[in-house]
């Protein structure tokens, strides 16, 4: 076993086993056990329960992306600043001006990375998994040679799962694959406009992040379109349901913690004083609570006065 395989062995055998539970669930309740549909919907469960612990992960990389565009003009305005510089000294202060301004917003361009890099071993773990489920080969764990067998000799409308569509002797099997191939490409071109269009600020937008952005909203869906084609039917299937998963996250994350000075931060400023209206209060954007001037505290605490000193504070008074 080599040193990759020891480290995803842990990760494997929990992915085997979510994916033999689900399989023994539904064919408990009745489900066929060879049946290409209890296996795709046991991938289908395997992705949710997968994508379900792996919120709080997302939700770090989201807020840790969403620091990095709001931070994007000022870190502009610096490069602009030491622009054709090539001096040590203008390369050294360009550097400070950088790492200062990292510091001062609590950022750092690494953070929105390391969430990725925390998902990797997983998602190739589950990839590894199938992939190996479809060559009927023995797993780690749960998933026997019985299960492995079941698993690639099943079928759905006609098409075995561990076909591919370059693979594909019949026109059942290039039907299906070629159509989840455009639903894959579609939903992570939708997942990316999302963020493109809705999600990012004026500043940001003027910004060479945005140019990244643009670049690819059209090159993941291209990379899908290629890949796709040699990846089986099971595999399309986790990577079909893990897209619509994220398509929706991002959705939701959008609407409801959007980038501020955004479109989708527009949208929900106006969502949020129609409800005010409704409930006919006075309607306050968030920009605006935002903007107000923080109300100073009073940290001076009242002393305690005793009996005689009480009194000889009355008797001055009058």
């Amino acid at each position: 076993m080599g040193f990759i395989d020891t480290i995803l062995w842990p990760l494997k055998w929990v992915v085997e086993a979510i994916l033999v539970g689900f399989h023994e669930l539904l064919t408990g309740v009745g489900m066929g056990f060879d049946w290409g549909g209890t296996w795709v919907l046991s991938i289908v469960g395997l992705v949710l329960v997968v994508r379900a612990l792996l919120i709080p992960i997302f939700v770090r990389q989201i807020k840790s992306q969403r620091r990095m565009m709001e931070i994007a003009p000022r870190l502009k305005k610096i490069q602009d600043k030491y622009k054709g510089k090539r001096d040590q000294f203008s390369r050294e202060a360009m550097s400070r001006e950088t790492m200062a301004l990292y510091k001062d917003t609590g950022t750092n361009p690494l953070s929105s990375c390391l969430p990725l890099l925390i998902q990797m071993p997983i998602f190739f773990s589950l990839f590894s998994v199938l992939q190996n489920a479809q060559r009927e080969g023995v797993g780690v764990g749960l998933l026997n040679q019985a299960l492995s067998t079941s698993f690639g000799e099943a079928t759905l409308w006609g098409a075995p799962l561990k076909e591919t569509f370059l693979s594909a002797t019949t026109w059942e099997v290039r039907l299906i694959a070629a159509g989840m191939v455009i639903v894959m490409t579609a939903s992570q071109f939708i997942t990316q406009l999302q963020i493109v269009s809705k999600n990012m600020s004026p500043e940001t937008k003027a910004s060479p992040m945005f140019k990244q952005q643009r670049m690819l909203l059209y090159v993941l869906p291209l990379v899908f379109v290629f890949s796709g084609l040699s990846f089986p039917l099971g595999v399309m299937f986790y990577w079909l349901t893990s897209n619509i998963w994220t398509m929706a996250q991002q959705f939701i994350v959008i609407r409801n913690m959007p980038t501020p000075g955004s479109e989708a931060a527009l949208a929900r400023e106006e969502r949020l004083a129609r409800k005010q209206q409704r409930k006919g209060l006075p309607t306050i954007t968030v920009t605006e609570i935002e903007s107000a001037p923080a109300v100073p505290k009073t940290t001076q605490r009242t002393q305690p006065v005793g009996k005689n000193r009480a009194k000889k504070q009355n008797g001055n008074k009058k």
